[in-house]
């Protein structure tokens, strides 16, 4: 069993979708609409084949939380920057650029290396090495 992908909800599909093409290095697919239902979404691929989709609905309404609310169930995606300088550097540059960074640069308790920033959704995204 592998993890097929994981989908997140917005109200700003291509908004998001930039954010995470334009930090993340990810490569987005064609928008699928389903008018019937209000319903829209893109799937991201990034390089070793993990993939998001990320979803936006005329129909729902959408609940909204607190940026970076820590809850109950899926609470973040971790992406792996490859070494500790990466991680600082995109820390570093998504803070220039007005995203909240949340946590770090820092080593935790474990000993991993890992920032946390809000993503326009306020989701949390961890940078990790």
């Amino acid at each position: 069993m592998r993890i097929d992908h994981v989908a997140v909800w917005t109200g700003d599909l291509e908004g998001l979708v930039g954010f995470y093409c334009r930090y993340f290095e990810a490569a987005a697919g064609e928008r699928y609409v389903n008018a019937a239902k209000g319903f829209a979404s893109r799937f991201l691929r990034f390089e070793d084949g993990c993939r998001v989709e990320v979803m936006t609905s005329t129909a729902l309404e959408l609940a909204d939380e607190a940026a970076g609310a820590q809850r109950k169930g899926l609470t973040h995606l971790a992406f792996a920057a490859g070494s500790e300088e990466a991680v600082d550097e995109l820390t570093a540059r998504l803070r220039a650029d007005g995203y909240v960074v949340a946590d770090g640069p820092r080593r935790t308790g474990d000993g991993c290396y890992e920032s946390v920033v809000l993503d326009p959704d306020g989701n949390r995204v961890e940078i990790t090495a």
